[in-house]
């Protein structure tokens, strides 16, 4: 079993309560426990039951303490194993970070064979002294940690040692000529840290390495061919790297390897032949390479293969060949690589499937209902050109956790029966013909974690009426027919809600508040009405707030200062009157990268990248990931009522990326603390009513790129300098008072006329950002999601998970 510890193995094999360790190895352990608590006492949350550490005390046998196991069979009884892993919590909003010298009394105890001490946050570089001692370690566990340097050679003289966890770390150089004194080493892990370079040849030193993973690092150059060397490979996990080259025929040769898993990497070639050698082989991960050719039909008659990930290359499908599989797959992934037709129905014969990737292919017909009815857990045929209905079958299933369709061209409306599927966590239905109303059995889904509805033509002013203890957090319903008011009966997990571009009307409902946890909130090109809800500023864990293009009147109030988080605030296009409050100038997300609340990938504790906002930026429409989405910032009060003159507490909006108060009734003149906004790439006054000269301030922005001041009353010279000096396009400058200067070749009366000069190439086209909407299509972010809730990909594991395979420690001797 692959989460088998070696820990239990020990305390089966070895623990009896009433034992007694030696009193030099209780000594050290307390040592240990004293130096490691000294971190922690000038913390005023420190809490010593929190760590788990509070059995060991000087009154008890240590063999009887917690996370301590010693071996009874010997008349000394000593210390042989210690898990002490995730011991450090999060006591404050920060982890606390223990050095590595930590580590020096466990250096006593001798007689260990197991020693786990990830997920603690051990900062500074691995002991080169001391681990020396441990002459009969079996298992070492160091991940998880924010050790850096190189690996210690003591690791490498360790003969016994056989489980090896590095990962999650910031470690270099792991891999040197002396890494052959681990002759019997029989897994080693260093995933997740940074390394880079070629792995060196010597690691074919180890010939009994059984599991070898460098999961997540930067190792470069071609496949290693000293790998090819470790006979009693069972498991090679070479992922989310940076290999280049084919993968050499040689890999055949490897005749115990049970999983190959290769992707994320830059591979190139065809898939070798020799892989159809591998008789043992279950698991072939080569996705998200460079791989091209022909996929080989004799991979579907290897009959031990269980899962087959050939998706995110440039391989192809023949359509005309008849697959009669072998094998029996649990998972398939076949995306992006041209299949067309229907769906093959040689599916249909692998009985024991629970996950299907088809997305992104040329695929044409209706759903089959034999698809329907085979109870599959992850169904994904996103970009195809699937047509018809949705079975209702389908929503019987006890298994169907991720049902993706987005972007076919299925129709009709939704099955009233959508709500029997109790299992499903992701329901992603965007940009197809679904019409009718939203059926309201879709709120019995409990465990419905993303609701992706966009795109359709959904109608009527009925909504299904979510638990507010649901765990749902994504929901999108934008760009629909929907009615009536804006629905307020939403999970409080919500995270994002997407309502643009529908027809809801009326004032918002202050049960918008109820979602104390709302970061995204989408409500632009709707009929919304009445004053700007003052109440928004009670949800302060926003980060976006579009309103634009709705009937929204009155002021902008003070209280949005409460909105410290914000960094998006689109208003324009309503009805808005008064002056710009000063406190707007003193929003932390746009003065500042904020130390954010989580990001919109915590809502699913794993890494993602996908597209959830849409602008109109540099006059085309982009996506931003969210990932960037603390780097961008944007004020956006165009296209209202506004007026008075422009607070320069503006200028304090050091991160703001784009400022467009446009279309307005601002007076007076432009702030000269507008050239303090020192991230600022456009800025938008016009058709206002401002006077006076444009401030020699706005030379020092160094990352402008669109100054439009047009339509104002603004006079005299152009400010020269900087990015001043490309700002050549004189409709920017149109319909003032009286501007002069070389931007637009008309001289000021106190200068000569300059010499005739060829027009400086324009460095970027104007822009114009018209405002930002949350429209969340989340086509990219669909393929990583699923792959998490269905284990396409591991995702970071829990601090106390274990990542290798652990064996009976009987087998070691």
């Amino acid at each position: 079993m692959a989460k088998l510890s070696l820990l239990a193995t020990l305390l089966t094999v070895f623990f009896i309560p009433s034992s007694c360790c030696p009193d030099e190895q209780r000594q050290a352990l307390l040592q240990f426990k004293s130096n490691f608590y000294s971190f922690f006492i000038s913390n005023s949350s420190f809490d010593s039951s929190t760590f788990g550490l509070e059995s060991w005390n000087s009154s008890l046998d240590c063999c009887a303490w917690e996370r301590v196991v010693c071996n009874t069979r010997s008349p000394l009884k000593p210390v042989i194993a210690l898990n002490l892993d995730s011991i450090v919590l999060m006591q404050s909003s920060e982890p606390m970070l223990v050095t590595s010298s930590v580590l020096t009394p466990l250096f006593r105890v001798k007689s260990l064979m197991l020693l786990d001490i990830s997920s603690n946050y051990i900062q500074d570089g691995i002991p080169r002294k001391g681990f020396a001692n441990l002459t009969k370690l079996v298992y070492l566990d160091l991940s998880q940690n924010s050790f850096n340097g190189s690996i210690p050679l003591e690791l490498f003289r360790l003969s016994f040692l056989r489980y090896l966890y590095l990962s999650s770390n910031s470690l270099e150089g792991v891999l040197s000529p002396e890494v052959g004194y681990l002759q019997n080493l029989r897994t080693l892990r260093l995933d997740e840290n940074f390394l880079g370079g070629d792995i060196p040849r010597e690691i074919e030193n180890l010939t009994k390495l059984q599991n070898l993973s460098l999961r997540h690092n930067e190792f470069s150059g071609g496949f290693p061919s000293s790998v090819l060397q470790l006979k009693e490979l069972e498991e090679l996990d070479l992922r989310e790297n940076l290999f280049s080259m084919q993968i050499p025929g040689e890999i055949g040769k490897l005749s115990n390897i049970s999983t190959l898993a290769l992707g994320k990497n830059k591979l190139t070639g065809v898939i070798p032949t020799s892989v159809q050698n591998l008789s043992k082989l279950e698991t072939l991960e080569l996705e998200n390479n460079m791989l091209s050719g022909e996929i080989p039909s004799w991979l579907f008659h290897m009959k031990a293969l269980k899962n087959l990930f050939l998706g995110g290359n440039n391989l192809t499908w023949n359509n005309n060949l008849k697959i009669v599989p072998e094998c029996m797959l649990s998972k398939l992934s076949l995306k992006s690589c041209g299949l067309a037709g229907t769906i093959p129905e040689w599916i249909s014969t692998q009985k024991s499937l629970d996950f299907l990737d088809l997305s992104n292919n040329k695929l044409e017909g209706f759903f089959p209902p034999w698809l329907a009815e085979m109870e599959v857990g992850s169904i994904i045929l996103s970009d195809n050109k699937l047509t018809g209905t949705i079975p209702p079958r389908l929503f019987r299933s006890l298994s169907l956790s991720v049902l993706a369709l987005s972007r076919n061209t299925f129709s009709g409306e939704l099955p009233a029966n959508i709500g029997d599927a109790n299992e499903i966590m992701i329901l992603m239905l965007a940009e197809n013909n679904f019409t009718g109303p939203i059926p309201t059995s879709i709120a019995n889904i409990y465990r419905l974690l993303l609701l992706d509805l966009s795109g359709n033509r959904f109608s009527g002013n009925t909504f299904p009426a979510f638990d507010p203890e649901a765990l749902l957090a994504f929901v999108d319903f934008s760009s629909n027919e929907l009615s009536g008011e804006v629905p307020v009966t939403f999970s409080r997990e919500t995270k994002i809600l997407a309502l643009g571009k529908n027809n809801f009307s009326g004032s918002l409902h202050k049960n918008l508040t109820t979602m104390s946890q709302l970061e995204h909130l989408d409500l632009h090109d709707n009929h919304i009405s009445g004053e700007f809800p003052e109440f928004l500023s009670e949800i302060p864990t926003l980060q976006v707030l579009n309103l634009r293009n709705n009937s929204l009147n009155g002021f902008i109030p003070d209280t949005i200062y409460n909105l410290s988080y914000l960094q998006i605030l689109d208003v324009s296009s309503n009805s808005l009157v008064g002056s710009i409050p000063e406190v707007l100038g003193d929003l932390i997300g746009m003065t500042e990268t904020p130390n954010t609340l989580s990001s919109v990938s915590d809502v699913f504790t794993f890494s993602i990248e996908f597209n959830d906002l849409l602008v109109n930026w540099k006059n085309s429409i982009q996506g931003l990931s969210s990932h960037s989405l603390v780097i961008y910032s944007l004020l956006d009060l165009s296209k209202n009522q506004l007026s008075g003159e422009i607070p320069a507490s503006l200028g304090h909006l050091k991160d703001l990326k784009v400022l467009n108060i446009s279309n307005n009734k601002f007076s007076g003149s432009i702030p000269e603390s507008f050239g303090n906004m020192d991230s600022l790439e456009s800025l938008d006054l016009s058709h206002n009513e401002l006077s006076g000269s444009i401030p020699q301030s706005l030379s020092k922005l160094l990352q402008l790129g669109t100054l439009d001041v047009s339509n104002n009353k603004l006079w005299g010279q152009i400010p020269v300098g900087g990015q001043m000096n490309t700002m050549n396009d004189p409709n920017f400058f149109a319909n003032n008072s009286g501007l002069c200067g070389m931007q637009i070749r008309v001289p000021c009366p106190e200068e000569p006329s300059p010499p005739k000069t060829q027009d400086s190439e324009r460095k970027e086209t104007w822009f114009l950002w018209e405002g930002a909407w949350i429209g969340f299509p989340i086509g990219f972010f669909l393929s990583v999601l699923i792959i998490f809730l269905t284990g396409y990909l591991v995702p970071a594991p829990p601090p106390n998970r274990r990542r290798q395979r652990r064996r009976s420690i009987s087998n070691f001797y």
